[in-house]
């Protein structure tokens, strides 16, 4: 949805405009492949994809991520594997707009992963999170900018969702979702500033008085996109929390969209 080819083609044949993004944050650096594809390096089958050399698949209960990339700007190899065993599979489909020509989906709000990748050579296991966003228009059509924060409870997740609509009174979602993947609207707690970012991106979380989240680490810095590492508390523990700012009057801004392939190149043919 953000690849500035797919809008200069005046967003036909998404099939043709297709990516695997990967990015990995280390404590020196960071690593990110996002190298669009066209039809012809794309498979589809009801329970596997792959895009060029890279694959995803369903075996059994467990999502398998084959992973064989060049980051950008400066060309590294990224390979290696993705194992996510989700806790439990949530069905519920959410409309992020009053239309509902917009879509977020939570598969696995909670989930387990496994991280073997061989170039660089790092091995991980930790707690994951997977969902899907998909809708019938460019994104910048129908939204301003949102927040959106998701950090893991003692028994399943908590998300929120801070979306400014185009047009229209702005919206938000606060799910928590129980051990069976199973969503539950709550109270959403009140906005707080976050620092800006380097491109003077304004971004905002929830939390209660007392419990706000601290900003820990910027972790992509982009002027439409910001992604970040909060600390905070859930239910009187201490949470880690995966947030991001996105603004899309910036985003569909022509110049911003001109800066998009260095970090996301397009390669065609079989590859």
């Amino acid at each position: 949805m953000f690849s500035p080819y797919y809008a200069w083609s005046g967003w036909r044949e998404p099939e043709n405009h297709c990516a695997l993004n990967v990015a990995l944050y280390g404590p020196t650096r960071n690593l990110w492949a996002m190298t669009e594809r066209g039809r012809g390096s794309l498979k589809r089958e009801a329970d596997a994809i792959s895009i060029g050399p890279s694959a995803m698949h369903w075996k059994g209960d467990a999502l398998h991520v084959e992973i064989n990339e060049w980051t950008a700007p400066i060309p590294t190899r990224l390979r290696g594997a993705v194992t996510l065993h989700p806790q439990a599979l949530a069905q519920e489909t959410f409309a992020l707009d009053a239309d509902h020509r917009h879509h977020w989906r939570p598969i696995a709000p909670s989930a387990r992963i496994e991280v073997r990748l061989d170039e660089p050579n790092v091995r991980w296991n930790g707690r994951a999170y997977f969902d899907s966003n998909w809708g019938e228009e460019p994104l910048e059509n129908a939204f301003r900018a949102w927040d959106w924060s998701r950090a893991h409870t003692n028994d399943g997740a908590i998300v929120y969702y801070d979306l400014a609509p185009r047009h229209g009174a702005d919206r938000t979602l606060a799910l928590r979702f129980g051990r069976d993947g199973g969503a539950h609207a709550i109270q959403a707690p009140p906005r707080t500033p976050l620092p800006g970012t380097f491109w003077g991106l304004q971004r905002a979380t929830r939390g209660r008085p007392g419990e706000a989240p601290r900003l820990v680490r910027t972790l992509e810095d982009a002027p439409f996109y910001a992604r970040s590492a909060l600390a905070g508390e859930i239910d009187g523990s201490p949470a880690d929390i995966v947030h991001e700012s996105l603004w899309l009057e910036r985003f569909a801004n022509p110049l911003v969209r001109a800066m998009l392939p260095f970090r996301m190149p397009r390669l065609v043919g079989r590859r």
